[in-house]
């Protein structure tokens, strides 16, 4: 680690009355623009800068605020879990809020609490098991349309998967015009991410002839539509049809918010979602369906591609349970929900590269009262950012943290490590509701694959992750398939 205490670019740590702030940055992040660690709208260089020359912890300021940057398991609990009544959602992610109005992701107590109890039953274990079958069938109908030799981006592979699964879970429906333009606009949105983010003041100049401002607000005005729409569908059903259905839209459309006595907190009889609510919960649930699962896979097709060890441990695991196209052709039949628990090194496989490559790749908070974080001591209205990126290849925490060893995520492995190094989806109160359904997703469908091909990569692109609302691939992921 640099002696920070000697440059004229770093600051040890220091107290200012009440307060003790930990190192940092002298400067506002502006006076850093040369520097190669910064680069706006792309965070992980600076991330990774703090983290190599301050540690556990550090600090910085941007147009006035104080931002920590906090890489430490136990800080993570105390900002996440111990003292999570005394943060609410940082900046960026509050900006997410014109897109995805009072979701799951965006919304602050006590909606987000009153939402999560609504929602909860959609993804109790016993439903999200009734979904193994269609995460199969959509599998199979992926790896069936490759043939021998054929070079694919599997990354635009795994969102057709992807969008595969959410149209059957989310809205009971094949991947139709009105799913593929949900879709759509929702990559346009995600495009804009970074514009949207750093955009000053964007709620205020929302309505301006902005460029990219007037792309945004048409893509979320057409999202909407189609949305509306398919709630309006919904709403035209009885409860009877509606419990028949058993899609993730049709659950919300039912849901009642009961208090202990069966009536609302304030008395009121029970009720359920407003349309805006569920039009808000509905893209929250695409975008963190759809985006998240199908980059995770591709970042883990990509690594067993580079581990040929790992990657047969996993083809032996699968073709002992399920068989293949090969030698195992004869007894080969499809995944199912039985399989899933069985299925124990691919889930590790999954895990770790979810460990080295992890979608929802950081997280912010800011202080709504004092916090304090082991001898730092800092004020209300200060930001906090945590990366799972970071601390999930941090070498203080796992032994050669670039190589890929699924080997980690063994029950004996997770339990003799801080809880708080590998959380992929989140951790605390917030964490998010859908993980059981992603890692049985992320689970049958690398099976599914596996039994039919082995991708090679073709090093047609550099490999570069985009730090965007998640960690996608920047380019391409050429890779070309060879029968098993």
């Amino acid at each position: 680690m640099p002696d920070f205490e000697r440059s004229n670019d770093y600051r040890p740590a220091y107290s200012q009355g009440d307060f003790r702030f930990p190192p940092g940055l002298r400067h506002s992040l502006p006076f850093y623009t040369r520097r190669s660690w910064v680069k706006f709208g792309h965070p992980i260089p600076l991330f990774e800068h703090l983290h190599q020359t301050f540690g556990s912890i550090a600090q910085y300021r941007f147009m006035g605020t104080t931002i920590v940057f906090v890489n430490d398991p136990e800080y993570v609990q105390e900002i996440l879990v111990n003292q999570a009544q005394s943060f609410v959602r940082e900046r960026t992610i509050k900006r997410m809020k014109i897109l995805l109005g009072e979701g799951l992701i965006t919304s602050d107590d006590p909606i987000h609490m009153r939402q999560r109890k609504l929602i909860a039953p959609a993804f109790h274990r016993q439903r999200i098991a009734g979904y193994a079958d269609e995460i199969v069938k959509a599998a199979e109908g992926v790896a069936s349309s490759w043939r021998e030799g054929q070079e694919i981006d599997a990354g635009d592979a795994m969102m057709r998967l992807s969008l595969r699964i959410v149209a059957r879970t989310l809205f009971d429906s094949e991947v139709d015009a009105d799913v593929l333009s949900v879709a759509d606009e929702a990559n346009t949105v995600m495009g804009l991410y970074n514009f949207l983010v750093a955009f000053p003041k964007l709620e205020q100049v929302l309505h301006w002839p902005i460029p990219g401002v007037v792309k945004f607000r048409r893509a979320k005005q057409r999202l909407d539509d189609i949305v509306d729409k398919l709630i309006a569908n919904r709403r035209a059903l009885s409860a009877e049809q509606l419990e028949g259905r058993g899609d993730l839209l049709s659950m919300l459309v039912a849901a009642h918010y009961e208090g202990e006595d069966g009536e609302e907190e304030d008395g009121s009889s029970a009720t359920g979602m407003s349309d805006a609510q569920v039009r808000d919960e509905v893209l929250t649930i695409f975008l963190a369906g759809y985006e998240t699962v199908a980059n995770a896979l591709t970042w883990t097709l990509y690594l067993l591609s580079q581990n040929p060890e790992a990657r047969d441990r996993m083809f032996a695991e699968v073709d002992e349970l399920l068989g293949n196209t090969g030698a195992a052709r004869d007894r080969m039949r499809p995944a199912a929900l039985a399989d899933y628990p069985q299925l124990k090194y691919t889930e590790m496989v999954f895990a770790e590269a979810m460990r080295l490559y992890p979608p929802a790749w950081a997280m912010g908070r800011q202080s709504t009262a004092p916090v304090t974080l082991g001898e730092y001591r800092l004020p209300a209205g200060a930001h906090f950012f945590i990366s799972q990126y970071i601390l999930h290849r941090s070498e203080e925490y796992w032994d050669e943290p670039l190589a890929f060893r699924p080997e980690r995520h063994t029950p004996e492995a997770k339990a003799a490590r801080p809880r708080y190094v590998y959380f992929p989806f989140g951790a605390g109160r917030r964490h998010c509701i859908g993980e059981s359904f992603a890692w049985m997703e992320g689970v049958l469908a690398l099976a599914t694959i596996a039994q039919r091909w082995r991708l090679e990569f073709v090093p047609r692109f550099p490999v570069e992750a985009q730090a965007k609302i998640t960690l996608r691939p920047k380019f391409p992921m050429s890779m070309r398939t060879v029968a098993r």
